[in-house]
């Protein structure tokens, strides 16, 4: 029996009543990608991106030009020499290509490639971007290739974020190797700083929590949380699997443990927490309390693909088993009497705590809140895994499959009002005509 949590057929803290269901992929969509307060674009391995409209879920543009399927999707927003702004899409595969939003029109493409490119990233302030493969290179809104490494890996480079003072992180296989922008007279330059080996297994997630700190995670569940300014360790977790160290975690028999099973597939973060997707599980990480405040180990069936905070203390998270859920965490007070588990973040900290600095701890957490995630929606509408999803407020949600669609998800109240306003102006509106 499954120990996944379940939800009622009345959804009560549910809004999203109402779906809009986006056909035109032919195969499956992986990237969902926002450019403005209510559009869109999607792409996936059909090599076509589309753009739509959030609102009305009507298709803007269909975009052809990749033989490939796409592997890696950025906007890119800049000024030209006539302080005209520019809204462009950047799409990767193993040929790169940029798109005008305005117009649907492909601008330039170029084919120059040793390797698919699996990460695309754009550093606004210095109005350049940058794509990931076996070597990483740095280019401008024109397509002019500035600057490249030399060759890093037949892996190659699968994520990539920006940090402070002009440099990047990037995830090669295990290693996290710091890159620093350099912009000279004579040109520009991408220099090697440091090469971190502190990761056991490949790092499959990257996320960049402020100017101060960024996380890592990897393929063997490990959480690794970094100083971004010198680049050090600052903190780490390895026991994401270990259901006797977890806040009200059920007994469980496992034969074996699946790697998939403690992959950390994403990472997500407000200036507050940081949010994993770990397995089949999701859980968050209070970063001023350093410590996981809350978790739910089968949020899903089956690994969970991406998870995002939503206002008001929610989250959401989709699965590979075609889910889409959403959850509210809550604070549960901690009854006096009532042991705290410690254990579950001996791995947090510089070293080895003392047995006093242990005894201090759990006097501290004896009178802390502790938290939990309760399962407020579940939204079912997908056939296959669910990759991605994008958030657009009182639009909605927008979410894409392996079974080539793409839904939008919206308020059934608030478009249950909204279509009342439309039908009163109509009949105020024929109304007047008559009288006239």
């Amino acid at each position: 029996k499954s120990s996944v949590q379940t939800i009622g057929e009345e959804q009560i803290q549910n809004p999203y009543t109402e779906l809009l269901v986006l056909k035109g992929h032919q195969d499956i969509v992986r990237f969902l990608v926002q450019i403005d307060d209510c559009r869109f674009a999607s792409a996936g391995d059909d090599g076509v991106i589309f753009l739509w409209n959030a609102q009305t879920g009507e298709k803007l543009f269909e975009l052809h030009g990749h033989t490939h399927k796409i592997t890696a999707i950025a906007p890119f927003f800049s000024s030209d020499a006539s302080g005209e702004n520019n809204q462009l899409i950047l799409t990767a595969s193993a040929d790169r290509t940029v798109w005008d939003c305005s117009s649907g029109k492909q601008i330039q493409r170029v084919s120059c490639f040793h390797s698919t490119v699996k990460c695309l990233t754009v550093l606004q302030r210095l109005d350049v971007w940058l794509s990931g493969g076996s070597d990483l290179c740095v280019w401008n809104r024109k397509l002019d290739l500035l600057c490249k490494t030399s060759h890093l890996t037949d892996a190659g480079i699968s994520a990539l974020i920006e940090l402070p003072k002009n440099c990047v992180a990037a995830a090669v296989g295990k290693e996290l190797i710091i890159f620093r922008l350099i912009d000279r007279p004579e040109g520009w330059n991408v220099l090697e700083v440091k090469r971190i080996v502190d990761h056991q297994d490949n790092i499959l997630s990257l996320v960049s929590v402020n100017d101060l700190t960024f996380v890592t995670g990897s393929h063997v569940g490990e959480l690794i949380v970094w100083d971004a300014l010198d680049w050090t360790k600052q903190a780490s977790e390895c026991n994401f699997w270990d259901s006797s160290l977890h806040i009200d975690a059920q007994p469980e028999i496992k034969l074996s443990q699946s790697p998939n099973e403690t992959s950390v597939q994403h990472l997500a973060s407000d200036e507050e927490c940081v949010f994993a997707a770990v397995g089949k599980g999701i859980y968050v990480y209070n970063l001023q309390m350093k410590r996981v405040i809350a978790c739910q180990k089968t949020a899903h069936d089956s690994s969970v693909l991406h998870i995002a905070k939503l206002p008001n203390r929610q989250l959401i998270s989709c699965s590979e088993d075609g889910s889409v859920r959403i959850w509210e965490l809550r604070e549960k007070q901690q009854l006096p009497a009532e042991p705290v588990p410690t254990g579950f973040f001996n791995m947090w900290g510089f070293g080895r705590a003392n047995k006093q600095a242990n005894q201090a701890a759990k006097k501290t957490q004896e009178n802390t809140t502790t938290y939990f995630l309760e399962l407020v929606g579940d939204l079912i509408g997908h056939s296959s895994a669910v990759q991605m999803f994008l958030y657009f407020g009182e639009l909605g949600l927008a979410t894409c499959s392996a079974d080539h669609l793409i839904i939008l998800w919206k308020d059934g109240e608030q478009e249950s009002r909204l279509r009342s306003v439309r039908l009163f102006q109509k009949l105020a509106q024929n109304g007047g005509s008559q009288l006239k």
